[in-house]
């Protein structure tokens, strides 16, 4: 079979929204090439460092790719995105220089161009994200596996904003909590609730794929029993009392639900937002305050920005 390689050269800040469009226009997931991974400094605690090849990645902004079958609706299919992508301005998204280029590619290429770029990294104190496909032997003897499939959807859960979701949770999960995670797309951040003590967790998505993506994942680590997917609209007609709430979107979805996540989430308990870029994080933590939360605390890696919040 052969597929389509769709490659967009754009911003960090518009990694997420680009992501999601191509996702909602048939890609099982996205390859990043963020020249920044070049320079960064990276601490043992937080996995394998890998031999990267600078001619890999961009001089400036970022290329994000995906593949999509080759078919006779293929440039429809590119227009659309295009589009969608062009519209990006509109949520004041900086897209950069938003160049799009399609060439074609054989599924054997295809699958080993997924392959290379994904390997086991420990992303918190007690959580390792491993690829499936990869063997991985625990290094401590509390260390939590989240194995994920990236040609599911959504990567490998290892980007920033989720990376820090999951340092929130360490932070505030206690045994038996009910966790409700807004925008569950892999699903990654229910799993390491549940593994996390989570006597309960509602994993919430509007995008039917996500959902299935999730229970996927979700069954693929044996957490079944505590994660209920749901597609659902952010936190419309959920009627529970929440102990802690997590949300890895748009910092402008954020802002839609602030009023809800203080109706649902109990007093003295937690609501985590992430996905904000750096250049939002005022007009976020405003309104996450207005809404009646305290800030616990602010998390930061690299361009984003993750808030831990307490309901007064």
């Amino acid at each position: 079979m052969k597929w389509s390689e769709i490659s967009i050269h754009t911003t960090n800040e518009a990694i997420e929204p680009i992501s999601n469009i191509l996702h909602e226009a048939g890609a099982s997931g996205v390859v990043i090439e963020d020249p920044f991974e070049l320079v960064k400094e990276r601490k043992d605690q937080f996995g394998e460092i890998y031999q990267l090849n600078p001619l890999d990645y961009p001089d400036q902004g970022v290329i994000i790719k995906a593949y999509l079958p080759l078919n006779s609706f293929l440039a429809e299919t590119v227009e659309e995105i295009k589009n969608s992508i062009n519209n990006l301005v509109s949520y004041n998204i900086d897209i950069g220089e938003n160049s799009v280029s399609v060439s074609e590619v054989h599924e054997e290429d295809w699958a080993t161009a997924w392959k290379k770029y994904y390997h086991p990294v420990k992303v918190s104190e007690r959580f390792t994200i491993v690829p499936t496909w990869e063997e991985y032997t625990p290094v401590q003897s509390d260390e939590l596996i989240i194995e994920l499939d990236p040609g599911m959807a959504f990567g490998t859960g290892t980007h920033p904003t989720t990376v820090m979701c999951i340092q929130a949770l360490e932070r505030t999960v206690k045994q038996g909590d009910r966790v409700v995670d807004v925008g569950t797309g892999s699903g990654v951040l229910s799993i390491a609730a549940a593994m996390l003590g989570a006597g309960n967790v509602h994993a919430l998505d509007l995008d039917v794929v996500a959902v299935e993506s999730a229970k996927q994942n979700i069954e693929l680590n044996k957490v079944q029993e505590n994660v209920t997917v749901t597609q659902n609209n952010l936190l419309e007609g959920i009627d529970i009392a929440a102990d802690i709430i997590v949300a890895n979107i748009l910092a402008e979805v954020i802002l839609m639900f602030t009023d809800a996540a203080a109706k649902t989430v109990k007093k003295d308990g937690y609501f985590i937002a992430s996905g904000i870029i750096k250049q939002k994080k005022d007009e976020v933590k405003d309104a996450i305050e207005k809404a009646g939360f305290d800030i616990v605390e602010t998390l930061y890696m690299e361009d984003w920005v993750a808030i831990i919040a307490k309901r007064k």
